[in-house]
């Protein structure tokens, strides 16, 4: 019988999963690929083979719920009606903190989840539902080993002073640090990096999804990224604002324009590329609308980008490549092209045509720094990790 790796990644009304096939060479073949969506009013399921042809859907209809505990059941009992001959081995979870207990994956066991639940103040629009689904498969699968993956462990490589903020120390006790996250995103592209520029040593990293940030990797080493400690900052995103002013927020509570919950929903449901078009947060929309709003929100998407990659090619002592990847970053050709004529100052020379064909590399042969689309793989990373770690 042949074994399998489920990966799962639990949000607050979906639940994405992954199966990869375990074998004697360790390469975990991906078998398929699948999501519930909607579990708190319209549930559905489906889910694709390992080249994306549909396989097989369900729909429990419009008004229905279900939760975490149901989802994971329905996954799983389908896992073993449709992989002929296969035993799952074991489960792999993202989890987007870490702490600082945790600085790497870890089997779940003992009261590793009761720890990352404490977590959840600082990061709660996913950390809740990350532990959540590891938790409810827990209780259903008691004797299945368990790894959580998390976002924020490649970046405790940073320096302790890139990981500081200047508050006093019982505020940063409590937490408030720069935890940085996509880790997971990263630690997948830091080892193919090598693959396309093996002499490569100063990297920026680009995740353009619809949560988007920068790392600087030195050595394949995180030691700057611009997530700092929640998932709202940084580059603006689909819907979250990226870097505000602290000043401007003490502004909108003294006015009593929002309180703590409605600020916090704002910044994170109505605001970046959203807040700034006032149509859309996603790029395939805004890229192809010739609305002045639209229009300025991705020029001021690239803008943000321009400023982070040059104080992190000032962190680095200099770059030699950066990488796109994730939705945006691997399908935009226009958002590339953006960025790269705003890098020319460091050297960089794209190849048009390279670049509206999708890379891998999409600048010329005399570019001083090279420029390259890496497709991510954040399933397979954390399959990799939980292997790693059941079967050392």
């Amino acid at each position: 019988m042949s074994e399998a790796i489920v990966v799962f990644n639990a949000g607050s009304t979906s639940l994405k999963f992954g199966a990869y096939g375990v074998d004697v060479t360790r390469s975990l073949p991906l078998l398929c690929r699948g999501r519930i969506d909607s579990m708190q009013g319209d549930p559905h399921f489906a889910v694709n083979n390992a080249a994306g042809k549909p396989l097989d859907s369900h729909e429990w209809g419009e008004g229905h719920t279900i939760d975490h505990r149901t989802a994971l059941h329905f996954v799983i009992t389908w896992l073993e009606a449709n992989l002929v001959e296969t035993q799952i081995v074991a489960a792999g979870h993202r989890v987007v903190l870490g702490g600082i207990r945790f600085e790497a994956p870890v089997r779940i066991e003992g009261d590793v989840l009761d720890y990352l639940d404490s977590l959840a103040e600082l990061e709660p629009s996913h950390q809740t539902f990350n532990v959540r689904g590891a938790r409810a498969f827990a209780e259903a699968f008691p004797g299945l080993p368990q790894v959580a993956c998390f976002d924020t462990s490649f970046h405790r490589t940073m320096p302790a002073v890139a990981q500081l903020y200047a508050l006093p120390k019982e505020v940063r006790d409590a937490g408030v640090c720069h935890w940085g996250y996509h880790g997971i995103s990263y630690d997948y592209i830091s080892r193919q990096v090598p693959k396309f520029a093996p002499s490569a040593r100063r990297v920026i990293a680009a995740h353009l999804g619809g949560g988007a940030s920068l790392c600087a990797m030195l050595d394949g080493r995180s030691v700057e990224t611009t997530m700092g400690f929640g998932a709202v900052s940084g580059l603006p995103m689909a819907t979250r604002s990226g870097d505000v002013p602290p000043g401007a927020l003490f502004y909108l509570l003294r006015r009593k324009l929002f309180d703590d919950a409605s600020l916090e929903k704002m910044l994170y449901e109505r605001a970046g590329l959203l807040g700034l078009s006032g149509t859309s947060g996603d790029m395939r929309v805004l890229q192809e609308s010739t609305d002045p709003l639209a229009v300025a929100a991705v020029e001021y998407f690239v803008y943000a980008m321009t400023k982070y990659t040059g104080a992190y090619a000032a962190v680095l002592g200099g770059l030699d490549a950066f990488v796109f990847t994730a939705g945006i970053g691997e399908n935009s050709a226009l958002v590339r092209a953006a960025l790269c004529a705003k890098l020319a100052w460091l050297g960089v020379k794209l190849d048009e045509q390279a670049n509206l064909s999708g890379g891998p590399r999409i600048t010329t042969p005399d570019s001083a720094v090279s420029v390259w689309v890496i497709p991510t793989n954040e399933e397979l990373m954390i399959a990799q990790h939980t292997l790693a770690l059941i079967r050392p």
